[in-house]
């Protein structure tokens, strides 16, 4: 389209989060996760994504961001929001009825530059106990 380059990407709050969902999965995939399931809901929240690595379960909380001007996206993890992603593991593997389930919460960070380009991914494993 005439006129349009150079221009800033602009994106809405909710699809830089599902750009980010997508990164991380595709991410995960290309790294031998199995992904179970994206965006598992309950009573105590949402779980980004639930994959699997072996014989271990894996809950994925994604963060993107546009840049850091409020910091970087690990850093957005409050304590309060640490404790809610263990409910919720916890609520997962109950309803799944896999008590015994050997499992870890994990973060991907992913920054997006000004044309939705990745400029950084990382994955934080056992990022929250």
């Amino acid at each position: 389209m005439a006129g349009s380059v150079g221009r800033r990407m602009r994106m809405s709050r909710r699809q830089v989060g599902d750009r980010g969902e997508r990164l991380a999965a595709d991410y995960l995939r290309a790294r031998g996760y199995d992904i179970i399931e994206r965006n598992f809901r309950c009573r105590e929240g949402e779980i980004d994504i639930v994959a699997r690595q072996g014989e271990t379960l894996v809950f994925v909380e994604v963060r993107t961001r546009r840049g850091r001007d409020f910091g970087t996206p690990e850093e957005s993890i409050s304590s309060l929001k640490q404790q809610r992603l263990v409910s919720l593991a916890e609520a997962y593997v109950q309803a799944h009825d896999q008590p015994n389930e050997t499992w870890r919460i994990d973060v991907v960070a992913i920054e997006l530059g000004s044309n939705g380009e990745v400029s950084r991914l990382e994955h934080i494993e056992n990022a929250v106990s």
